[in-house]
Parts: structure tokens; C-alpha cells; sequence
């Protein structure tokens, strides 16, 4: 009986520990607190507990920030068209203390902490077409995974910031103007729309020399408004700039040439565009650049998830050569 009454309050204990692990954001006041950024305050620092934050469907506009040492933490929206995290700051918007935003503040949801994952959200920027540089989610964490989310607003709308950062998007829309994918993480899209509302570029990587791959894209659909002509794949933010196209449906926005320079500077001619199978009216490679490549069969057989991610293996990955 003595047992028993142990484990019992052993069982008790532990149902009690996963419940203080799962938190529930409601807008309506349903849930433990109506804002996300509440829920992200309740996480405590140097957190090492796996953490699952539910988000009920909302319009949730809040400029949010998960603080560097708060790991391990995943949240969950209810709907991914119906639970909505936005902003709205942009370059030269005025704070209420007089301080003037950039692009690296910006953002609409920062997040610094290690492994990390959102599922079924929308993170948006809501600056507006011409309102410039407006950040919607500026990943820095590694380990960063992303699951079924939609990524939206203009110029330079997911800020992949830190070198030492591996992510991972799989089933993910996202979408903008120019040079809406930008940094030097190392990230493996999967599956992926990504759809471009501007004559302009779709990536600005700045891959650190020494990093072998930078942005890779795996069976993804590439769109464009229907007006557009000439998008680039990418354009190099810094000289080693690294992104390849793998399976990828290219769409009639893409330009003959692929890619572009950066402002007639020698960047381009370090750079690590590459394609592979691609397919669709954007992925005629007979005008592409000179200083693009095609990879060979051999070439691609190196862009397995252990070498691109450096080891580690998503947990939903099918990035398979």
C-alpha cells in the first residue's frame, strides 16, 4: 500500500509538472494570459524544460522578444491563418523614446534563444508596401524549426541573423518584396512557397566564408505576383553569399539571368549560387549568369541534412538526396 501511495504522488507530481509546461494565449481571456509576450515573460531564465505555448486564434499585435536564455520552447497556434503575431515598426519609424528604428530593430518577433519551434502562426509585418526595411521574424537561436507557418509582409521580411544559427522551415509560406530572406544562419527550406511581390530579389545572404552551405531550398514552390518579370533568386549581401535551389519549381517571374549582383560591386564574384533540377518557365538556365552554377549529380549528393545542418537532424525532416 506504502507503494502505491508513493507512486501515486509520484504520478500526481509529474501530471502536475507537464501541466506548468503547456501555457495557453488567448486574445479573449480565456486562456492563462491574453498577450504572447506574457507567456514568453513566464519563461524563466536559463530555461532547460522543454516549454509548449498555445496560441487560440487572434490578431495578436505585439512587437515580441524571447530572451536568449530561454530554451527550448515551441509554440503552437490554433490556426496558422487565424492566429496572427504583427507589428508594424520600419526604418525611421520614432519610438515613444525618441529612438529612431533601423532594420535590426525592427522586427516584428525576435527571437534569441536555442531551439525553438513554431507550428501553425502567422508572424508578420504590417509597415506596408513602401514603408522600407520592416523585419517580421528575426531568428538568431540555433536549432530554430518551423512547421506549417506563414512568414509575411515586404522588404526584408525573415532576418536569419547569427552565424552560429542552424534553422530549419518546412510547409512554410513566405513572402515579400526585396531581399526578404537575408543573413548568414545556415537554413534548409523544405517545401516551401515563397512568393515575391516585387521586380527585385528574393534572398540577400551574407554567409560567413568558412560556412560550406548558406540558404539551401529543397522542392519548393517559387510564385510571383502576376504583374512581375524580373526577380532574382538572390543577390549577395556579403562576398561568400551561399544559396543553391534544389527541385525547385521556378515560376515566369524569375529572370533569364537567376541572379544579380550587389550594386555593380565585386561581391558576385565570390558568391555560391548553384541550382539542381529545377524546373518550371523560371528555370531555363541558357541565360543564367556566368558566375552561377549548375550542380552535377555528384555535386549534389553532398546536401544531405547532416552536412547542410552540420549534424543535426529536425525533427519533421524528409531532406533526403
Amino acid at each position: 500500500m506504502k507503494k502505491i501511495i508513493i507512486l501515486s504522488i509520484l504520478l500526481i507530481d509529474f501530471f502536475n509538472a507537464v501541466a506548468q509546461t503547456e501555457i495557453i494565449v488567448a486574445k479573449d481571456g480565456s486562456g492563462k494570459y491574453s498577450t504572447v509576450q506574457e507567456a514568453l515573460n513566464h519563461i524563466p531564465l536559463n530555461n532547460k524544460n522543454p516549454l509548449i505555448i498555445y496560441i487560440k486564434n487572434g490578431f495578436y499585435k505585439e512587437k515580441l522578444h524571447l530572451d536568449s536564455s530561454k530554451n527550448s520552447v515551441t509554440i503552437i497556434g490554433e490556426d496558422e491563418f487565424k492566429t496572427i503575431l504583427s507589428y508594424d515598426d520600419h526604418t525611421g519609424t520614432v519610438t515613444r523614446n525618441n529612438d529612431v528604428i533601423n532594420t535590426m530593430t525592427s522586427h516584428s518577433f525576435i527571437i534569441k534563444a536555442d531551439n525553438f519551434t513554431a507550428r501553425n502562426i502567422t508572424i508578420r509585418n504590417d509597415a506596408g508596401y513602401s514603408a522600407g526595411q520592416a523585419v517580421g521574424l528575426e531568428s538568431d537561436g540555433d536549432k530554430e524549426q518551423f512547421y506549417n507557418c506563414r512568414i509575411i509582409g515586404n522588404q526584408d521580411i525573415l532576418l536569419t541573423n547569427s552565424p552560429r544559427s542552424r534553422q530549419y522551415y518546412k510547409d512554410c509560406y513566405i513572402e515579400g518584396t526585396t531581399d526578404f530572406i537575408f543573413g548568414s544562419a545556415t537554413v534548409l527550406f523544405e517545401h516551401c512557397h515563397i512568393h515575391s511581390k516585387k521586380n527585385s530579389h528574393i534572398t540577400a545572404a551574407s554567409t560567413p566564408q568558412d560556412h560550406q552551405f548558406g540558404y539551401v531550398f529543397d522542392d519548393c514552390i517559387l510564385t510571383g505576383d502576376t504583374c512581375l518579370h524580373s526577380v532574382s533568386l538572390g543577390r549577395p549581401w556579403r562576398r561568400y553569399a551561399s544559396v543553391t535551389y534544389i527541385h525547385c519549381y521556378l515560376g515566369e517571374h524569375i529572370k533569364p539571368e537567376g541572379w544579380s549582383n550587389w550594386n555593380q560591386t565585386d561581391n558576385y564574384k565570390t558568391t555560391r549560387y548553384s541550382e539542381y533540377q529545377n524546373y518550371g518557365p523560371g528555370a531555363q538556365i541558357s541565360n543564367r549568369v556566368e558566375w552561377s552554377r549548375q550542380l552535377t549529380d555528384a555535386e549534389v549528393k553532398k546536401y544531405t541534412i547532416e552536412n547542410v545542418l552540420s549534424g543535426w537532424q529536425p525533427k519533421d525532416c524528409n531532406f533526403k538526396m
